[in-house]
């Protein structure tokens, strides 16, 4: 058994983006509800990288709390001035000295790189290779560097305003990450110059520097998809089409249905069981479970919910955060739930809000209830018990108990527990006037006949 390979992972995050126009790093917009800084860092931790380093820029902190929270034990490190990759990638000097095997350079704009791209690159270090750099077959390569390869070997990156006919002709190009044997990473790094028209140090002249070292360099292949980079906000949504794309097609291997596939947007967490069935035009925000079984119907909207084995949402629901749907339990069309636990076979059919609520099993919620949970200063809880029935249009003011088995009128509202199996009404008297409504009419039409006669 070989031993395992120390990863040090550097992610390159200083970009300002003006591109995007926005007052938001670049790299904390997001792709299937993670930050483009996420994805990159979650994809190295899952290919072995135990620690990282994450580039930034100058009065950039919220950029390193976005790593942190990716990648706990990130170290930070600033580039005070910018003068290109390789520049960027020895900001992290220091954590290069500690000797780690292999080295991984990643961009914090490049979001779908997948962990075992990042492994595959690791695996050519290990198979002898001082720089292995990731490149894809453009469908048009103009503008990209070209990798020229012979006998197994890179032999150069030539940029492409660099190249002849005959190298612009090459469709393989440079991708930009790479990885790099962590005994000649700094070997390689502080021995590339500057001697350009732009003055800046390019990560892209490792290779060169390797060769001229006696060590060796090799091209590991990816799909252009895969190393699709963001720039400005056209690009953020060809990144997001092709995360739902690669979601899509996981959910419906794992067995899933979804009937109108390319209508159905996931996040990266989301959690999908066998024989679920999601009709069209849903969404699903972080943090969202779906159990064996379920069926959501279309025009929902999810985020932090758990929805249990065979319920049913939908269609045209909300369920925002620590929402929990028991087993068979039913929340229908028009229906918002938040931070409320529907027990088994509970049924909140149409029209109704509960927030903040506890809704015990086979209980019915009719058309129209509402939780009111919210006092204008601090949030109430509302209990209703098993097998309890809420009649349609009810209020109920929390901080609230509704017994098991009881019954709400409907139209009432609830400012008192009510006892299990008791029948609360909480609504005024009704008052019937005989003839009030012909009367009514008939002075009414008497006033408008009077106001027209005067005009």
């Amino acid at each position: 058994m070989q031993p395992t390979r120390s990863c040090l992972a550097i992610v390159l995050a200083a970009g300002e983006g003006t591109r995007m126009k926005s007052q938001r790093p670049k790299v904390l917009h997001e792709v299937g509800g993670r930050s483009l800084l996420g994805h990159a860092l979650s994809a190295v931790a899952e290919a072995g990288a135990e620690a990282a380093v994450v580039v930034i820029g100058p009065d950039r902190s919220e950029v390193g709390r976005e790593a942190q929270h990716w990648f706990p034990t990130t170290e930070l490190a600033i580039q005070q001035e910018r003068r290109g990759t390789a520049h960027a990638v020895l900001a992290a000097r220091e954590s290069l000295r500690r000797g780690y095997d292999d080295v991984i350079v990643a961009f914090g704009d490049t979001p779908l790189v997948l962990p075992e791209t990042f492994a595959a690159l690791r695996a050519g270090l290990a198979a002898g290779a001082a720089v292995v750099v990731l490149g894809f077959e453009a469908q048009d390569p103009t503008g990209y560097g070209r990798l020229i390869e012979r006998n197994g070997e890179l032999e150069a990156i030539v940029e492409h305003k660099d190249a002849t006919e005959q190298q612009r002709a090459i469709t393989l190009c440079n991708a930009g990450l790479m990885a790099l044997s962590g005994a000649r990473a700094l070997e390689i790094l502080e021995a590339i110059g500057d001697d350009n028209a732009q003055g800046e140090f390019y990560l892209t002249d490792a290779v060169a520097v390797a060769r001229s070292h006696g060590l060796s360099a090799t091209v590991l292949r990816a799909p252009e998809s895969e190393v699709h980079g963001v720039n400005d906000r056209a690009q953020l949504a060809v990144a997001e089409a092709e995360f739902q794309r690669r979601k899509r097609l996981a959910v419906m291997a794992e067995g899933a249905t979804l009937i109108a596939p390319e209508t159905v947007f996931f996040s990266f967490d989301t959690q999908v069981g066998r024989d679920v069935l999601i009709e069209p035009n849903c969404f699903f925000g972080p943090g969202v479970s779906i159990a064996d079984g379920a069926v959501i119907h279309a025009f929902s909207h999810f985020e932090g919910a758990e929805i249990g084995p065979a319920a049913m949402v939908g269609p045209f629901a909300r369920l925002r955060p620590g929402t929990k749907l028991a087993e068979k339990a039913k929340a229908g069309n028009f229906v918002e739930i938040k931070a409320a636990e529907i027990g088994v076979g509970a049924k909140v059919n149409h029209l109704t809000y509960i927030g903040d609520a506890s809704v015990g099993a086979a209980a019915n919620i009719g058309a129209g209830t509402i939780t009111c949970n919210y006092d204008g200063f601090l949030k109430s809880r509302t209990t209703i018990g098993a097998g309890a029935f809420i009649g349609s249009n009810s209020a109920l003011v929390a901080p609230v108990t509704i017994g098991d088995g009881a019954y709400v009128g409907s139209g009432s509202v609830i400012t008192n527990d009510v006892a299990p199996d008791a029948l609360a009404i909480g609504r005024g008297q009704q008052v019937e006037k005989a003839g009030w409504a012909k009367r009514f009419r008939e002075a009414s039409l008497a006033r408008k006949a009077a106001k027209k006669a005067a005009e």
